[in-house]
């Protein structure tokens, strides 16, 4: 059962007003939703291989802005830390060292995971054309689905843990959410796209 009091506390530390948590919510919000969004409509019109030549070009191009608007977001994540108060009884070494830990596996998931699809495999290929040949069940795919996505969360989650940060651990939970609602959208799509690759090799 969840601790209501316990919650209540810990999100006493946290001034959702700020500008700061704000900005860093929505740039958290925007990510995902962004790269859906652009996927696919490069999906459905190939606008994006047209103006780049190919989809391949497109692929790393959309796979860079990605990159970047990660980097803000865990900049916008880190201020918003910083801006808001530490949880007292939290700033010991057994919190630094288990937040450590966590990023650390959440790290290890998420370089596997890319190193497992490569780069047009994780930053939305398939939505360009770019199939692989059959579905990545090597590790880290053969422990959790999605790895790259709840590894990042696990960094965040560590970061959060590392400062001692209410506030951290509140975003922590929208990165969560959203990535869970982007999985949901994502996942079904994906699969459809495989199965008419795997519909037209068959009637070949």
């Amino acid at each position: 059962q969840v601790d209501v009091a316990a919650m209540v506390r810990l999100f006493g530390y946290v001034d959702v007003t700020d500008t700061g948590f704000i900005v860093a919510v929505l740039s958290i919000v925007f990510n995902p939703l962004f790269w859906n969004v652009v996927a696919r409509w490069e999906h459905k019109t190939r606008a994006l291989s047209q103006v780049f030549g190919s989809p391949h070009a497109a692929c790393y191009c959309l796979g860079a802005v990605i990159l970047v608007l990660n980097c803000v977001r865990s900049h916008c994540f880190t201020e918003a830390m910083k801006s808001q108060p530490k949880l007292e009884g939290w700033d010991y070494h057994w919190t630094y060292y288990s937040g450590l830990a966590i990023s650390a596996v959440g790290t290890l998931f998420v370089i596997s995971s890319f190193l497992a699809l490569g780069f047009t495999g994780t930053f939305l290929g398939d939505y360009f054309g770019i199939l692989m040949e059959e579905k990545v069940t090597s590790f880290p795919f053969s422990v959790l689905d999605n790895p790259m996505y709840w590894g990042s969360t696990a960094i965040y989650l560590g970061w959060s843990l590392m400062h001692a940060s209410p506030a951290g651990l509140l975003l922590t939970a929208v990165v969560a959410i959203s990535y869970t609602i982007a999985v949901l959208y994502e996942g079904p799509f994906t699969e459809e796209i495989y199965r008419r690759k795997q519909k037209g090799v068959k009637s070949k």
